[in-house]
């Protein structure tokens, strides 16, 4: 199989913990098949790459130049972006754990898991900060 091919089907795959998170926010079973569903399978994938295309190529994790070359490998590049992919949808499934533990509304997570899909760490900085915000309110409230 190609790289590409895996790359179409990961990204594909990851959709739907996506919209998991965001259409069935509060269903009983959506944290459980994101996590041990999507995120374990991608987890999966990245750890064949990782085995099968171990030393294929140059370069290392040294200096800008050195993963530079490292990612000028294909398959290198699709462990790397399946990583993201995986460790992402992770981050947005916590969001989601954390926002219903704390019982802030869906639709205020909802552009955090838009942003966290999208640009990994600013959804998570935003969903911290809309955490912040809204636990101090909460704490105002209750004193």
């Amino acid at each position: 199989m190609q790289p590409e091919t895996i790359f179409s089907f990961a990204n594909t795959f990851v959709l739907i913990g996506w919209v998991l998170l965001i259409v069935a926010f509060r269903w009983k079973y959506t944290l459980t098949l994101v996590r041990l569903g999507v995120v374990l399978l991608l987890s999966a994938l990245y750890t064949i790459l990782i085995i099968t295309h171990l030393g294929d190529s140059e370069g290392g994790f040294g200096s800008l130049a050195e993963v530079s070359q490292l990612f000028e490998n294909p398959w290198s590049l699709l462990a790397g972006w399946v990583h993201y992919l995986a460790f992402d949808l992770f981050v947005g499934s916590w969001e989601v754990e954390n926002a219903q533990k704390l019982g802030i509304s869906r639709w205020l997570i909802i552009p955090c898991l838009l942003f966290t899909f999208l640009l990994g760490p600013i959804g998570l900085l935003l969903y911290l900060i809309l955490r912040t915000i809204y636990t101090k309110r909460l704490s105002h409230e209750l004193a």
